[in-house]
C-alpha cells in the first residue's frame, strides 16, 4: 500500500479545520488560525574567523497572537526553511493553548550547520540575527527562547545584543538564559522534566510497574537525556538510546548517570558502549526495538508511512516536535499504540520560559524547587484535561489534545471582537 505523506504544516492545518467543525464552528470561526500572522526572512552576513564574509538565511514567524505574546524557539540546522519554521509556529500556538499559558506561538530559524562554525563565528551570527528581527521582537511582543542546537549561552549574547540596540538591558526579552543574566533556575531540565512527568502519570493510569517498563529514547540531547535521567530516577529500564554517532542497547537497561550534556554525543555514546552487555544496534531499526515506552526525542517526522508498521512499542511519547506523520499515526492506531502528542508531552520547556518571563518581569527569582513544583502541577493539569476529553470522545489523545487548543483559540478570537 502507497501511504502519500502531506507536509507537515498542511497536516496540521487539516487537524485544525477537522477539530474546529467537529467542536461545532463555522469557517469564519477558526479561518484566522490557518495563516501566520507575519512571516520575517532575514540574510545574515557574517565575517569569518577567516576574513571571508559568508551570508546564511534567518526566519521568524509568528503564528498567531490572539492569547498574547508571541513565544517559541530559535534552532540552528541545517535544514531550516520557512516551511519546517511556519510549522512549528503553529505547533506553539497550539502548545501554549494546551497548557494554558498566556502566550501565542512563533519559531525562529536560521539554515546552517553549527558545527561547521567556531564559537566566534557562532556569536557574530547569532548577534546578527537578533539586529535583524529586532523590528519584530519584544519584552511584549515576541519572546524568543532556545531550540534545537541553541542553548543558554547563545540566548545570552542574543539577550545581550538586543540590549545593546535599545539602550538598556531588557531580561524579559528572551527566556533560557543563564541564570547570571535572568535566566530561571530548573529551565534546562523543564522539557525534559515535562515530558517524564506526563510520561510517568499515563504510566500510572495503565498500572504498568517502573521497573518492568522498558524504554527507548530517540536522541541525547538536552531534552532526551534528562527525559532518560529522571525516568531512570523513577526506576524506568532505559534499554535504548541513541544521538549523531549512532544507537545503543542493552537489555539490562543502561546505567545513564554518567551521561552529560556537556560530554558531547560520542563521548555519551561511547560511555554508553562501554558499559556491561551494551551493543551496537542498527541506526535505521532503532525506532522499531522492542519496548514498552518509545521516546523520539530528536527531530520531526522519525516515525512516518514507510516504517510505521514495523514499530513494536505500545505507548509513544512525542518529545520532538512533530516526530509521528499523520499517515503513520493512522498505521499505528490501527495496532493501538497510544501516542501522547507533543503539544502536550514537550510543552514543558515553554511553561518554564512562561515561568522565567513572569520572573523577568517582577525581578524575582523562584528557587529551583519551587519552579519544577509549578511546572510539574501546570503540565499535570494539562494532562488530566486531555485525558479527560479523550475519555469524553473516544478519540485519541492528539485529537483530544487539539480539541481542547482550537477551541481556547477560537473562544479567544470571539472574545476580541470583529475584525
Amino acid at each position: 500500500m502507497s501511504h502519500k505523506e502531506l507536509s507537515q504544516y498542511q497536516e496540521t492545518l487539516n487537524l485544525i479545520i477537522e477539530y474546529a467543525e467537529n467542536l461545532g464552528y463555522k469557517e469564519s470561526d477558526y479561518v484566522t488560525l490557518l495563516s501566520p500572522d507575519r512571516e520575517l526572512s532575514v540574510s545574515l552576513p557574517v565575517s569569518m574567523d577567516d576574513g571571508t564574509i559568508k551570508v546564511f538565511h534567518g526566519y521568524r514567524i509568528q503564528d498567531n497572537g490572539i492569547r498574547g505574546p508571541y513565544k517559541g524557539g530559535i534552532r540552528y540546522h541545517p535544514e531550516v526553511d520557512a516551511e519546517e519554521v511556519r510549522d512549528l509556529a503553529l505547533l506553539m500556538s497550539l502548545k501554549c493553548s494546551v497548557a494554558n499559558i498566556p502566550y501565542g506561538g512563533a519559531k525562529g530559524g536560521i539554515t546552517v550547520d553549527p558545527r561547521q562554525l567556531s564559537k566566534d563565528e557562532l556569536e557574530r551570527l547569532t548577534r546578527k540575527y537578533a539586529e535583524k528581527i529586532f523590528p519584530v521582537i519584544g519584552l511584549d511582543i515576541d519572546i524568543p527562547a532556545p531550540d534545537v542546537n541553541t542553548n543558554p549561552e547563545i540566548m545570552g549574547w542574543f539577550s545581550d545584543e538586543y540590549a545593546k540596540l535599545v539602550g538598556r538591558r531588557v531580561p524579559g526579552i528572551v527566556t533560557g538564559k543563564p541564570i547570571e543574566l535572568g535566566g530561571s533556575y530548573g529551565r534546562t531540565e523543564a522539557t525534559g522534566r515535562g515530558v517524564t512527568t506526563v510520561t510517568h502519570l499515563y504510566s500510572q493510569r495503565l498500572d504498568l510497574v517502573p521497573s518492568e517498563t522498558k524504554v527507548v529514547i530517540q536522541g541525547t540531547g538536552n531534552v532526551g537525556l534528562v527525559t532518560a535521567q529522571l525516568l531512570a530516577d523513577l526506576g524506568y529500564q532505559i534499554i535504548g538510546l541513541s544521538n549523531i554517532s549512532g544507537a545503543v542497547y542493552n537489555p539490562d537497561g543502561f546505567d545513564v548517570s554518567e551521561l552529560n550534556i556537556n560530554n558531547g554525543d560520542q563521548k555519551n555514546y561511547d560511555i554508553l558502549l562501554d558499559q556491561e552487555n551494551s551493543e551496537v544496534y542498527p541506526d535505521d531499526e532503532f525506532l522499531e526495538m522492542e519496548c514498552d515506552i518509545l521516546i523520539p526525542a530528536a527531530l520531526g517526522n522519525q516515525i512516518r508511512g514507510n516504517n510505521a508498521d514495523r514499530i513494536k512499542a505500545k505507548i509513544i511519547v512525542e518529545a520532538a516536535n512533530a516526530p509521528v506523520t499523520a499517515t503513520a499515526e493512522k498505521i499505528l492506531l490501527e495496532k493501538d499504540v497510544k501516542i501522547l502528542p507533543d503539544i502536550l508531552a514537550n510543552s514543558g520547556g515553554v511553561i518554564c520560559s512562561y515561568f522565567e518571563w513572569v520572573q523577568n518581569l517582577q525581578y524575582f527569582n523562584w528557587t529551583e524547587e519551587e519552579v519544577n513544583e509549578k511546572l510539574v502541577a501546570q503540565i499535570t493539569k494539562a494532562f488530566e484535561e486531555v485525558v479527560s476529553v479523550q475519555s469524553e470522545q473516544k478519540g485519541t489523545y492528539r485529537q483530544a489534545a487539539m480539541s481542547i487548543a482550537v477551541d481556547r483559540l477560537i473562544q479567544a478570537n470571539r472574545a476580541k471582537g470583529k475584525f
